[in-house]
């Protein structure tokens, strides 16, 4: 049972895009949808992604590593534990700047965009 914990731990970075993908969806509407709030939208999902990709990337490593020892050596639990949220972490921090990027996109750059054939 234990060696399925970075398994669970690298599904929770697919839900956080998830997530992030579901808020932009929310917010996008055709009539008002502008350039700017696609270019931040798209820089959210990045964002989210990018962090997401790096996250499971260090949580496979760890968790590759963390499970041969562990049957090994059973002490080595707690510290591939700790290893693995410090990874998750990474995840973490990147929906955080990905919702904040995504939710400020609507109110700014009123302006800033506008069509070439205007």
């Amino acid at each position: 049972m234990r060696s399925i914990i970075p398994v669970v731990m690298a599904g929770v970075l697919g839900i956080y895009g998830l997530i992030t993908a579901v808020i932009i969806n929310g917010k996008m509407d055709a009539a008002t949808y502008s350039a700017y709030s696609g270019y931040a939208h798209l820089g959210a999902g990045l964002t989210v992604g990018m962090s997401s990709l790096a996250a499971g990337l260090a949580i496979g490593i760890v968790g590759d590593a963390g499970v041969r020892a562990n049957a090994q050596q059973p002490r080595l639990f707690v510290g591939m534990i700790l290893i693995l949220i410090f990874a998750e972490a990474l995840g973490l921090y990147g929906l955080i700047v990905g919702l904040v990027v995504a939710s400020t996109a609507e109110g700014k750059g009123k302006g800033l965009c506008s069509p070439y054939n205007v």
